[in-house]
Formats: C-alpha cells, structure tokens, sequence
C-alpha cells in the first residue's frame, strides 16, 4: 500500500517551487517583451533586447572584464587556497586555533566594509590601478569559499597515504600532485565553480573597486537601470542564467554531479 501524501505538504512543496522559479519566469518573459519598457506578462515576443546587450559597448567591455576578472581571481584564490587548506587540515594540532578564522574573516566583514576597506587600502592606499584593486579584491572575496570547499574535501582524507609514499621515497612535492591532489579533485572542482559564480555576481565590492573605463558586469546592469527602464537589463540577467546552466551541463557531461557530490 503506497502511503498518500498530505495534501499541506504538496502544497507548501508547490509554494516553495513557485517562489524560487516564479522569478526567473517573470525576467524571462520581461526579457522577450516587444515593449520599450519591462513589463509581465510579455506584449509581443521578440529577440531584440537580447541583440541590444551587444550593441551596447559598455555591456561588451563590461562582460569581457567580468569574466577576466571571475577567472583570474579563481585562479588566484586557487593557487592560495589549496595550500592553505591543506596546511590547516594537515598541521591542525599544530597551528594556532585562530589561523582557521583568519580565512573566513572576507565572509563574516559585510561586503560593503569590506569593499571601502579594499578601496582605502589598496586603490586609495597603495595607489594599484583599478584593474589590479578589483582583482585583488576579488582574490580576497572568494578565497574563504575555495579553503572552506578543499578543506571539507581534505577532511575525509587519510594522511597516511601520503606518509607512506614519502616513507618509500616519493619528493613530498611530488607526492602532493599525484596522490594528495587527485584525491580531492572534486572539491578543486567545486571551489572553482563556486568561487568563479561568486566574483561574477558580486556588486557590493566591485562597486567601491571599480573606475572610469573598468566595470563589471553586474555594476553596469546597476548603472543601466539607473537610465533606462527597457528590457536589456531582464535579457542581460537571462543570458546570465543560460550561461550558468550551460557551465554546469558541461561539468555534468565531463564530469557528472555525482562526481562533484563525493
């Protein structure tokens, strides 16, 4: 005998479903609208909005420098945050208690504390060119998220794997690319995708960090509304979400999400 579902518990479920998708339909259609102007539900389809976000050239600029920006600071915050979260899972005992927290401190700061801090310090402070400010500040951003993701990943790890090899003759350099790495590959993975989402859509430190001729993305959608009240900002944030999906079929087709779930 199949149990019967309680009719409260489909209808909050149906709720839930409509809340977190309800949006993303209403930009949708407000992004195919034949109207100058956003409104839902849609008066007349057309594509015309979307051709607008490349007749644009700040949107152009602005998409190219997103993503220079998202990659670099991914990158970046790799390269810092795999070592570090693999001294503070290896040498736990050992290190200060403290130094853990060090690294979550950019998540805890509100952003926007953060971003003036970055601003009278490196922008301001140091005199760095805006390009430079940004991706550092991005770098900074996104680093709790990759030592939190690797070291989750690294948790789960059993280090004698590691001492053995080294006991055998394995360089310990050597032994990190080729038994320790591979091992939590999947959470390298996950930290990059989470990191990279992240310093794409931030606004809260790019809009301190940002200058004359040098912009992200999102800060231009904000400045576009500021202006105009067309379609172009819902086509923008549409070709935002197909991107994202698209980025995660491909790690589903490379990959699979089981793989990252492990």
């Amino acid at each position: 005998m199949t149990p019967r579902l309680n009719p409260a518990v489909v209808a909050v479920a149906v709720l839930v479903y409509l809340f977190l998708v309800g949006p993303l339909v209403i930009i949708l259609g407000a992004s195919l609208s034949d109207t100058t102007y956003l409104t839902f539900p849609p008066q007349g389809l057309s594509l015309r909005w979307f051709e607008n976000i490349f007749e644009i050239s700040a949107f152009r600029r602005t998409i190219v420098t997103s993503f220079q920006v998202a990659f670099l600071a991914t990158m970046l915050a790799l390269v810092i945050g795999v070592p570090a979260a693999y001294a503070l899972s290896r040498y736990r005992v050992q290190l200060p208690p403290w130094l853990g927290t060090l690294f979550v401190l950019p998540i805890i700061v509100p952003e926007i504390v953060f971003g003036f801090a970055l601003l009278k310090s490196v922008a301001a402070g140091a005199g760095a060119p805006i390009f430079v400010a940004l991706l550092a500040g991005h770098t900074v951003l996104v680093l709790p998220y990759v030592v939190r993701v690797i070291g989750a990943s690294l948790s789960s790890f059993d280090f004698s794997i590691e001492e053995a090899a080294v006991s055998l003759g394995s360089p310990p350099m050597k032994t990190f690319f080729t038994i320790v790495l591979p091992n939590v590959r999947a959470g390298v993975i996950a930290a990059f995708i989470l990191a990279f989402i992240t310093s794409l859509n931030d606004v809260s430190v790019s809009l301190f960090l940002t200058g004359p001729g040098i912009s992200t993305l999102p800060i231009q959608i904000l400045a576009h509304v500021e202006q105009f009240f067309d379609p172009t900002v819902a086509s923008v944030s549409v070709l935002l979400m197909v991107l994202t999906v698209g980025f995660m079929a491909i790690v589903e087709r490379t990959l699979g999400l089981t793989f990252l779930a492990k």
